[in-house]
């Protein structure tokens, strides 16, 4: 994870972002307002490669990658905590082991985690395995956690990338080797995942994101290996659709939102030509559609996140190069995808 930007149940956003120690994290005073507390240091100790899944009752689910040092030498395990209520402190962090509990040496292969929420409020947890496969990890909605299962495959690279439909079916996507990501998914709501057709897909590592950009169908990105350029897939076309623009780095930020009165997904990478974030909106419904970007924000503005506020407008956040956190938030009075100028909202 790099910067995520979420919305509780009581309209306010939260911005987090991992750091030296742990986690900071952002919290805006009102909802839509320009006031934020933050950062706020969540410390953990050893913590890296943090995602967070985001249910309906607005929980959000933190699951790292944490590295400690034991009597026996170097400890790697997942760990799981819950934020209930904006701004509120987390729950204590609880341990999910690593698919290789007897194996200290496998256990250190471990890959950075994904997660996901099902239809049932079920909490699953991916990761790479030290064979090259996934394997997962349930909570079921009860709050008990059950062992870690093996769900194969092979060659897989890293950078998981996992999500749910509004009605609860989740999929998820392993970019792996010779030109090809992993894809499991739920059928229909409360089914049973399954592997299905592997997507043909040459992505870098650590790229991918996925976000629902219609209902019931979640549209997956991720980074060419070779150019850097960004693509788009989802399980009704026939093949990735390239999305213009110059070549950039890390994982593209993406978020459904009604844009002019039509439905459209609003995107955000880090253009590594113009040295500066870029912005474009596309027709939810056609990934082949062309896309323009916008160079925005101050150089060097870095790892964007993108979210809807509680008045359904679209809010950009970053990071600046002095570590402070940066919001842009739509124009209400200019059509198109205009955003206002950055607010600085706090310090690293």
């Amino acid at each position: 994870m790099a910067l995520r930007l979420l919305r509780g149940k009581d309209g306010r956003l939260t911005a987090y972002v991992p750091v030296s120690g742990g986690l900071a994290r952002w919290t805006e005073d009102r909802p839509g307002g320009s006031s934020w507390t933050g950062p706020w240091l969540i410390r953990t100790p050893g913590l890296s490669q943090v995602t967070i899944a985001q249910g309906p009752d607005g929980y959000a689910h933190l699951v790292g990658l944490r590295h400690i040092e034991g009597k026996d030498g170097p400890k790697v395990d997942l760990v799981h905590a819950i934020q209930f209520q904006t701004g509120r402190p987390l729950t204590a962090w609880h341990s999910l082991g690593t698919p290789h509990p007897k194996d200290r040496a496998k256990a250190q292969r471990t890959g950075p985690p994904a997660a996901a929420l099902d239809a049932s409020g079920a909490l699953r947890v991916f990761v790479r395995n030290a064979g090259g496969g996934v394997s997962a990890r349930r909570q079921d909605p009860k709050g008990t956690w059950e062992r870690w299962t093996d769900w194969k495959g092979e060659r897989v690279l890293g950078g998981l990338s996992a999500a749910s439909t509004a009605d609860g079916r989740l999929e998820l996507l392993a970019p792996a080797g010779k030109g090809a990501a992993l894809r499991w998914f739920q059928p229909k709501p409360g089914a049973a995942p399954k592997r299905g057709e592997d997507v043909p897909a040459d992505a870098r590592p650590d790229s991918a994101s996925v976000v629902e950009t219609s209902p019931g169908t979640l549209t997956h990105y991720w980074r060419d290996a070779r150019s850097g350029e960004l693509l788009a897939w989802r399980p009704d076309v026939p093949a990735p659709a390239p999305l213009g623009g110059a070549a950039g780095t890390g994982p593209v930020a993406a978020v459904r939102a009604v844009v002019d009165g039509h439905d459209c997904t609003v995107l955000a990478h880090q253009d590594t030509e113009a040295g500066r974030l870029a912005v474009a909106a596309h027709p939810s419904e056609d990934e082949a559609a062309g896309v323009w970007w916008t160079p925005t924000g101050e150089q060097g503005a870095h790892t964007p996140a993108l979210a809807l506020d509680d008045q359904g407008g679209v809010v950009l956040a970053a990071l600046s190069l002095d570590g402070k956190l940066l919001v842009a938030r739509q124009k209400t009075d200019e059509r198109g995808l205009a955003l206002h100028a950055w607010t600085r909202v706090g310090g690293g």
